[in-house]
């Protein structure tokens, strides 16, 4: 295959491959502002159908449900019947479960069609780092992971002004159409310049040697434990802020609707730039003679520190403030997240990269659900302080979790 992880000299192929990382990175944006429609909404659709803190919380949860009901069957179905096709039914799927939220007017349905939603949006990770994995080199896979894991952030900076507005001028409804057709428009071109056929995909090119092995045998390794644990404390981290931020601005901070679209993507931006530049960081350091094992914990470290300043958001002295403290918190965590990823692929092969993906996910999965509902009840009952202070050490301990059980970053002994 052209431009694969071989390393193929054809200019064509090196030009499609970054062709095919721009495709990821767009599709990662279109579901971010799919996924943010929900939060930016929050403050109306509380008013209009009386959802209570709690009831959001569980709508939220619904969302995370269905990412993990579907993570791994999508990672399979990435690395069995290929990204082409894989990503094509994903973000239809997706797309549609989106639109639909058009007609939703009760927590049931909302809750129906976030579960719906998130069974299709889980594949873009797996997908994505299975097409990574597959036509980029070992040394440029952090990069062009936090090239389009940075589309996470700026979907979500393009989220609020780009929500808002559609709210003002044509109602909450058409908020949820506009980027379902976003979706349907993204295969189109996918399907156009992904030409890989399934059958190319499966076979595994990581120095020339196919892979055979059953997918329960994943779990029997001490790395990929290391990665779901990592995920399951971490990931939650980032979803905290998409689905939360904007109602804590509203409510506690007193910004109004308009406002936060103006303002509220601030903290993204930073959020994208930490994404590309934990991803340069990596291969930089590599290249100044740092062993993979030492480049992973001191991009991590790092991250994980940046992030320990959510203890402080509750105590800024102004909405301003504390947009700026959460945008640090976001930048440490997709400086963090981008090596993460990374990891995977230091870890297993490619022809794995998705199906283990998936299996993060599920844990990650897990995460997402708890956390929302933990942070829906301490904000009815308490306050948001609480859930900033879990947030701001839970990238920690997903740090100390996959070192310990991955140390030295040694990949998993597949046979």
């Amino acid at each position: 295959m052209p431009g694969s992880a071989t390393g193929s000299d054809d200019p064509s192929g090196s030009r499609l491959r970054w062709t095919i990382l721009g495709l990821l990175f767009a599709i990662t944006v279109i579901n971010f502002i799919d996924r943010q429609t929900l939060s930016i909404l929050a403050p109306k659709l509380k008013e209009t159908f009386h959802f209570s803190s709690t009831e959001y919380g569980g709508i939220v949860a619904s969302f995370q449900f269905g990412m993990m009901a579907a993570e791994f069957p999508m990672g399979v179905l990435m690395d069995r019947l290929g990204t082409r096709f894989g990503f094509s039914f994903a973000v239809l799927w997706w797309s549609l479960a989106t639109g639909l939220h058009a007609l939703a007017g009760s927590v049931r349905s909302f809750g129906i069609l976030r579960f719906w939603m998130g069974t299709g949006e889980c594949g873009n990770f797996s997908g994505g780092m299975k097409v990574v994995a597959r036509w980029f080199l070992p040394r440029e896979r952090t990069l062009a992971i936090g090239i389009f894991n940075g589309g996470t952030m700026i979907g979500s900076i393009l989220a609020p002004p780009l929500i808002v507005a559609l709210n003002q001028w044509f109602g909450w409804r058409i908020a949820f159409l506009a980027p379902a057709l976003l979706g349907a428009i993204w295969v189109f071109f996918w399907r156009r310049v992904y030409r890989g056929s399934a059958a190319d995909e499966r076979v595994d090119q990581d120095g020339g040697e196919a892979y055979s092995f059953t997918s329960l045998k994943l779990l029997h390794y001490r790395q990929t434990w290391g990665l779901m644990l990592c995920r399951f404390l971490a990931g939650p981290v980032l979803q905290f802020y998409w689905y939360w931020m904007p109602d804590y601005l509203y409510n506690v901070r007193g910004m109004s609707l308009v406002a936060i679209g103006a303002f509220s993507w601030l903290p993204f931006l930073l959020g994208d730039i930490g994404s590309i530049t934990g991803g340069w960081a990596a291969g930089w350091l590599l290249s100044r003679g740092l062993t993979l094992w030492n480049a992973r914990r001191l991009t991590m470290l790092f991250g994980s520190l940046c992030c320990l300043s959510s203890l402080s958001v509750v105590a800024a002295p102004s909405a301003a403030w504390a947009i700026a403290i959460i945008g640090l918190v976001l930048f440490g965590q997709t400086f963090y997240s981008a090596n993460f990823f990374g990891s995977i692929s230091d870890l297993f092969p490619a022809s794995a990269a998705g199906r283990v993906t998936g299996l993060t996910g599920v844990t990650g999965g897990l995460g997402g659900i708890a956390f929302p509902l933990v942070t829906g009840y301490l904000v009815d009952h308490y306050s948001y302080a609480p859930a900033f202070g879990i947030a701001a050490l839970l990238p920690l301990a997903g740090m100390c979790a996959l070192f310990c059980l991955a140390p030295g970053m040694k990949p998993a002994p597949i046979h």
